[in-house]
């Protein structure tokens, strides 16, 4: 790199760390390696070994198209000026301001590792749990394979009705022979085979209208063997007025809906061992005990509808009251960014801080720093939202540059702002300093192969390792190994 060339020039290309290893932060990094002016230069650092975040740990096992993406991320992954940094993690082995002061830009895609309460008495109880430590737990996320979900009981419960709680839904009433040829984490294949849950009701605050899951998911789920859906058809019916004032994907949902429980039974169809429920127009209140410090049901209220002057549409609890019973409980409304030390973090929204995407502290803008995905603009959307949101922002990056090398210009001597900090070498060498074991993305190739190996010989997609030390000690061995054969 020739420091005195122009910024964004081949011999000093913009120099990118990006800090999530996620949709958003690949859509990101080939966002800006495609361009040809300026270049930019992208270090990826992700706080795990393995790469790819939610299509990796948040996709559900039985949907393995959607998680097929990986293959356009290996391509970003295969470009000459892209560096995965793997086995890193922000605020535990490097500073958001050593980043700063490395990376002419960085780019935050750290998603949102949060979720929201409920907010309400007894949420503390064993059995009750969050939607994202189940699914990382049925997905081998190392930070949720040791989590105690119990399913010796024989109803569930999901308070949320999108995408997510579908998810939770099929995957506890999807026969385990299925699951068997997926990704499974095994652990919970083994738990899910001794599982008694026989019931999923999800718990819908407002209408059948509002329902936000994409129709694919409902009927996923009643095309499942030996599954039953169970609707209201007078809940369903009385949206029916209105339904040419919906949006359209809201209007199929219902639409839908009506035909499911309008269809006639078949007299001789085998019974349904398993049933998916649907209650809406009612609100959790208070998770009931056991007496043992165990959920063991819900009380709900009952809402009604308001329309407001925007036309927004809010429920409104009537004081009608019914206890479920359910030793196991789960939250899905919704996930939180966290704060991340040295980055400005708006907590009424759980976001990072900002403003189109450019880190704000107050008002000013602060120069160099992004967010995208999720902690840009709450966890809201699909995977191919977080590649129309990565566009955007690295389209702001790129007018940013001359700015960046104005202020360069100004400022030669700011404290770790020089270009010669701003290499490979350097970022290599404070992380060596401090012992940090990173690893490349050939590393995670290495581990793809052994996962889909180990996979394939238990009549599985792959068997995923569960913890980092596990992915570390067999880096570790092939290394040994690989000394020891020369």
């Amino acid at each position: 790199m020739d420091p005195a060339a122009p910024l964004g020039s081949s011999e000093r290309p913009v120099r990118v760390a990006i800090i999530g290893a996620g949709p958003a932060g690949f859509f990101t990094a080939e966002a800006l390696l495609r361009r040809s002016a300026p270049e930019f230069d992208v270090d990826l650092f992700e706080r795990l070994p393995t790469p790819f975040g939610l299509v990796r740990a948040g996709v559900a096992p039985d949907h393995q198209q959607i998680k097929s993406v990986h293959k356009t991320f290996e391509k970003t992954a295969a470009h000459h000026r892209f560096r995965y940094l793997g086995n890193v993690a922000v605020g535990r082995d490097v500073s958001a301001e050593e980043l700063a002061a490395h990376y002419d830009q960085v780019v935050y895609a750290i998603g949102s590792a949060g979720d929201r309460r409920l907010g309400i008495a007894g949420e503390e109880l064993a059995g009750s749990h969050s939607a994202s430590a189940f699914v990382g737990w049925y997905n081998a996320h190392p930070d949720f394979v040791e989590f105690p979900f119990d399913l010796s009981h024989e109803r569930a419960v999901v308070v949320g009705i999108g995408n997510v709680a579908l998810d939770i839904a099929r995957v506890l009433l999807r026969s385990p022979d299925e699951l068997a040829k997926t990704d499974i984490g095994t652990h919970a294949l083994e738990a899910l085979r001794a599982s008694r849950v026989r019931e999923v009701v999800l718990l819908a605050r407002r209408g059948p209208a509002e329902a936000a899951f994409d129709l694919r998911e409902l009927r996923d789920i009643a095309a499942l063997p030996g599954v039953r859906v169970q609707l209201d058809l007078a809940q369903l019916e009385a949206a029916e007025p209105g339904l040419a004032e919906l949006e359209p994907a809201a209007r199929k949902n219902v639409e839908a809906m009506l035909a499911m429980a309008r269809a006639p039974r078949d007299p001789d169809a085998p019974a349904a061992e398993r049933t998916l429920r649907l209650e809406f127009l009612c609100s959790p209140v208070e998770l009931l005990s056991d007496g043992h410090a165990h959920v063991r049901g819900v009380l709900v209220e009952r809402n009604q509808l308001e329309r407001a002057a925007d036309g927004s549409v809010r429920a409104i609890g009537i004081g009608n009251f019914l206890e479920l019973e359910a030793g196991l409980v789960f939250r899905s409304v919704g996930y939180l960014g966290v704060p991340l030390p040295g980055v400005p973090f708006d907590a009424k929204r759980g976001v990072l801080a900002n403003r189109d995407g450019r880190i704000v502290d107050g008002e000013r803008v602060v120069p160099g720093l992004y967010s995208v995905g999720w902690c840009r603009r709450g966890a809201t959307g699909v995977i191919g939202t977080n590649k129309a949101d990565a566009h955007a922002v690295a389209e702001k990056m790129v007018e940013d540059v001359a700015a960046l090398a104005r202020l360069a210009s100004e400022a030669p001597g700011a404290p770790g702002a020089t270009p010669a900090a701003r290499t490979h070498a350097a970022v290599d060498a404070l992380l060596a300093s401090r012992d940090v074991r990173v690893t490349t993305f050939a590393d995670w190739s290495a581990l793809d192969a052994v996962e889909i190996a180990t996979g394939r010989g238990r009549g599985k997609i792959r068997e995923k390792f569960t913890s980092v030390g596990q992915m570390m000690n067999h880096l570790l061995r092939s290394v040994r190994d690989d000394d020891d054969g020369a």
